[in-house]
């Protein structure tokens, strides 16, 4: 229904607002505007919501609520919207998955922050391994257990990058916290420059030289389902592995 053939239909503001569900969406308003943090909780354990803002229609205030109806228009209080409802009326297009909406402004859902955690970054053109930052994108459904994605492929010229698993340590011991480490397959097929991170923590005894950048992070567990902090702690296990590796 276009905003012209809801305007037709409508004689006036009164006829759409309801009394009985006006009254009680004017006091999950008040409550809103009392107490923000039981809607803008934590969704998972790692992933703190970020609270949404935008300007107000009328009077460019920040806010985090908006005309539930078409999802578009923005208020900071009820009075707002009903003074801009002559104007916005004209434009407000029933959102397309929008059932049982109330002329209210009520907040949208908030999207999920990325996770931050430490990664060892081997660079080619550096003699030593150092501690970086990655982003890494949450699964949909936490609940499912799947581990979040790392974006690494910055740390890469071509943009590609391609991963293994270590579970195993020095003399074949088990990892308890596995190790996923990210490389460059073309780097490693065209013979590109030895990383010399990788050559100073081998001493250069490793059977095969590698190339290429490498990022490693840590799982947080056996069952890899996220990562903590990797740091110098895991430097052996890697060690052991580019040394061994062909």
């Amino acid at each position: 229904m276009t905003g012209g053939s809801y305007a037709q239909g409508t004689n006036s503001l009164s006829t759409y607002l309801k009394p009985s569900s006006f009254a009680l969406d004017l006091q999950h308003l008040q409550h809103f505007s009392l107490d923000t943090s039981s809607l803008f909780s934590t969704t998972c354990n790692m992933n703190p919501v970020p609270l949404i803002n935008h300007p107000c229609t009328v009077c460019c205030r920040p806010t985090s609520m908006w005309c539930s109806r078409c999802q578009t228009a923005w208020y900071c209080t009820t009075e707002h919207l009903q003074n801009d409802w002559p104007r916005h009326r004209k434009e407000c297009v029933p959102a397309t998955h929008a059932q049982n909406f109330n002329m209210i402004a009520t907040p949208p859902p908030a999207e999920q922050q990325l996770i931050m955690v430490s990664a060892i970054l081997f660079s080619p053109e550096e003699e030593r391994p150092r501690i970086i930052t990655v982003k890494c994108r949450p699964s949909q459904v936490p609940s499912q257990g799947i581990c979040p994605q790392p974006l690494v492929n910055g740390h890469f010229p071509d943009g590609h990058a391609e991963s293994i698993v270590l579970t195993q340590g020095l003399n074949g011991e088990p990892l308890r916290f596995p190790l996923h480490l990210w490389y460059s397959p073309t780097a490693l097929s065209r013979a590109a420059p030895v990383n010399r991170a990788i050559y100073h923590i081998t001493s250069g005894a490793a059977l095969k030289a590698w190339s290429g950048t490498v990022v490693v992070l840590k799982f947080n567990g056996s069952r890899r389902q996220g990562y903590s902090d990797a740091g110098s702690n895991d430097l052996p296990a890697l060690s052991a592995y580019f040394l061994a590796y062909k």
